[in-house]
């Protein structure tokens, strides 16, 4: 490599027009990415500029992925940002690549004129001296910063030039130059090695100079900046409770709240002085609830990805993150006090494949509801605890994949309950464990009917282990003189629970002096009379014939297998109905059909949807504990219909409404009706 220098006073208007040059090869490619057609963003061929892939196609893909189910709407956001910053990074790093393409092309005509005219000096001197041609000794050698000086070093020629084949001189061609002054340097021959290696040189300072000032670099920043994917949402939400008058008709003593009993002191039941905790029947209430949620997906690499996100929640209720604002009787009181934030995902991802159609997921933590149902059995906001594995697998016909028929597996473990590591903490024999846990299979299967029909079928199966109450045994204490007094079976009563399931009083007390015979001192829990077994058959169908305006049906079916009327009535059972004895035995069974019309996705302002729903869900056909906790004012034995529309705002605004009217499905009367009104917001 060779440096060279040249003092003309043409210096400062060649170097005008050379950044005025390399400025528009930078500013032209962005502004067609910016304001033009997607397709534009993309160079030419032969402008030497990298192609940029459009994200058009890639973007509608995720989205018909997201639309046909494949695709959860938060993997699919996370998609489409990643390809949005894919596509910006490839169009930056193209105008920066053009950028010191063109320094280098530059640096290179001038290295070439540079020894064009020592080779007219060179014949101009034969002429005149009548001798051979002397090459010039003037040669500077340069290793280090032979790029910037070929960037800043404009060209001495001389008027005397003519033209290497004898025929126009050089200044037709160049211009009317100036003499040469006696200390200019000619070079007489770059070698194409060290023109190629100037051109490098040029364009890997400009690429640092860009990474060290931040000034057209997004990788630039620390690596662990674009590997986190931010995302949140908002909710604001009215809602009205209507409870008929009628249902109090003979009815004031139904209705027991068994989850204030078991998430608080027990009840004694020979004091009828103190009434037993219930629900509200017959008074209508009103309020403001928000709803916050703020995540964060990280990409660790090699198939490894995680997710943390934190919600709001008047309460550690595992089937809603609502906060009703001014919120009474929940620990936090009103007068504008602070509210809890909780955490709501936590978990480690493991997938095998970049393609979800063909990977093998592991999932452990605290993460999303892994299985194709409803909220008759899960409620929408209900996270699971534990581990999970989803398997899909292919169809192969004549040596090739089926595409259109997709069968999956999902397998999974819950822990629902862990015994505490001292129970009973205030008695010197410690009890056994009562964990309880949750093991789940579901089958699937994603068919694509013709091009517009997509179906989804599922058949899952829930076990739930030691729900079921169970008195405690005569061998351990069975006199309760406190409240603080605990049984070996306490643990199995439920943590959380709503309303419609059927209980029976888990302590066995004997009658002895301490307690005058069983006349006071009957200080009791309640556990769950039936255990649960699960079997559920779900269907989803999308029509998608008028896109974007879709057609959707959803069903769902469950029983529970492991319910018996007699086993039920023969553990003494009370529930929710009121009664005692077979008329508080209420079913095992739930279903529910609805129709969605619409946009599918609210993408864009005044994109809209609307839907429809009948439900019925007996008594103890799921845990009311773990469904839907709206309608009806949340739980089992309710049936009825919920009414549903949907409007954008904007992209990521919208407004909502529900109307939502239950009934008893046996039991004592009860009539709910519930208005929602929502303005949601997400990022």
């Amino acid at each position: 490599m060779f440096m060279f220098i040249a003092k003309t006073k043409f210096r400062r208007p060649f170097t005008v027009l050379l950044s005025s040059v390399c400025c528009a090869v930078v500013a032209c490619p962005l502004l067609a990415t910016e304001g033009g057609a997607p397709t534009q963003a993309n160079a030419a061929p032969s402008s030497g500029i990298p192609a940029v892939p459009s994200q058009t196609a890639l973007v509608t893909l995720i989205v018909r992925l997201r639309e046909s189910g494949t695709l959860k709407p938060d993997q699919a956001a996370e998609l489409i940002k990643l390809a949005e910053a894919d596509a910006a990074d490839a169009r930056v790093q193209a105008a920066l690549i053009a950028l010191a393409n063109a320094q280098a092309e530059a640096a290179q005509a001038r290295a070439d004129a540079v020894a064009l005219q020592s080779g007219a000096d060179k014949t101009a001197r034969a002429k005149t001296d009548g001798g051979t041609p002397a090459v010039s000794s003037a040669i500077v050698p340069a290793v280090g910063a032979a790029a910037t000086s070929a960037a800043d070093t404009p060209v001495a020629v001389t008027s005397a030039m003519e033209s290497p084949a004898g025929g126009a001189p050089a200044a037709a061609v160049f211009g009317k130059q100036p003499a040469p002054d006696d200390d200019t340097v000619r070079v007489t021959y770059v070698p194409e090695v060290v023109k190629a290696q100037l051109r490098e040189e040029i364009k890997n300072e400009v690429m640092e100079q860009a990474k060290q000032e931040h000034w057209a670099a997004p990788r630039s920043f620390p690596d662990w900046v674009s590997r986190f994917a931010i995302y949140g949402d908002f909710r604001l939400r009215y809602e009205g409770i209507y409870n008929h008058k009628q249902n109090t008709d003979g009815n004031f003593f139904a209705f027991p709240n068994f989850n204030a009993v078991n998430t608080g002191a027990p009840y004694n039941t020979a004091d009828t002085s103190v009434a037993f905790p219930r629900y509200n029947i017959d008074q209508d209430r009103a309020r403001l609830r928000l709803r916050a949620r703020l995540g964060a997906a990280v990409d660790l690499g090699e198939g490894f990805t995680s997710n943390f996100r934190i919600a709001t929640g008047e309460s550690n209720s595992p089937v809603t993150e609502n906060q009703s604002l001014g919120a009474a009787g929940s620990g936090q009181g009103g007068g504008f006090s602070k509210y809890s934030l909780w955490l709501d995902r936590a978990y480690l991802k493991y997938q095998t494949d970049s393609d979800p159609v063909r990977a093998i997921t592991a999932t452990l933590g605290r993460f999303d509801n892994p299985f194709l149902g409803t909220s008759i059995i899960w409620a929408d906001d209900l996270g699971f605890d534990g581990a999970v594995l989803t398997i899909p697998t292919q169809i192969h016909f004549d040596g090739q994949v089926i595409d259109s028929v997709r069968p999956y597996a999902v397998i999974g473990a819950f822990p629902v309950f862990n015994t505490d590591l001292n129970f009973s903490s205030n008695s010197n024999t410690k009890f056994a464990s009562n964990d309880k846990w949750l093991d789940a299979a579901q089958l699937g299967l994603e068919l694509k009917i013709g091009k517009d029909l997509h179906a989804n079928f599922g058949a899952a199966y829930y076990l739930f282990t030691k729900t079921v109450g169970k008195t405690s045994t005569p061998t351990e204490q069975n006199t309760f003189l406190t409240t603080a007094d605990a049984g070996d079976t306490d643990a199995r009563r439920p943590a959380f629970a709503q309303k419609g399931n059927t209980y029976m009083a888990l302590r066995n007390i004997t009658a002895d002096a301490s307690n005058a015979l069983g006349t006071i001192n009957q200080w009791q829990y309640y556990g769950l009379a039936t255990a649960f077994r699960d079997v559920a058959f779900d269907v989803r169908l999308d029509y998608n014939h008028f896109e974007p305006f879709q057609i959707s049906f959803i069903g769902e079916y469950v029983e529970n297998q492991a319910f018996s009327a007699h086993a039920v009535i023969a553990r003494g059972a009370v529930n929710n109905l009121g009664d005692t004895g077979e008329t508080s035995v209420g079913g095992g069974s739930a279903w529910i059909v609805g129709i969605k019309l619409g946009d599918a996705l609210l993408q864009k302002r005044w994109d809209w949807n609307v839907s429809v729903n009948y439900r019925n869900v007996e008594s103890d056909a799921v845990i009311d504990g773990f469904c839907d906790s709206d309608f009806g004012g949340g739980g089992t034995n309710l049936k009825g219909m919920t009414l549903g529309m949907n409007l954008a705002l904007a992209q990521r605004v919208s407004l909502g409404a529900k109307w939502m009217s239950a009934s008893e499905v046996s039991g004592q009367p009860y009539k709910n009706d519930i208005l929602q009104m929502d303005l949601n917001a997400k990022f």
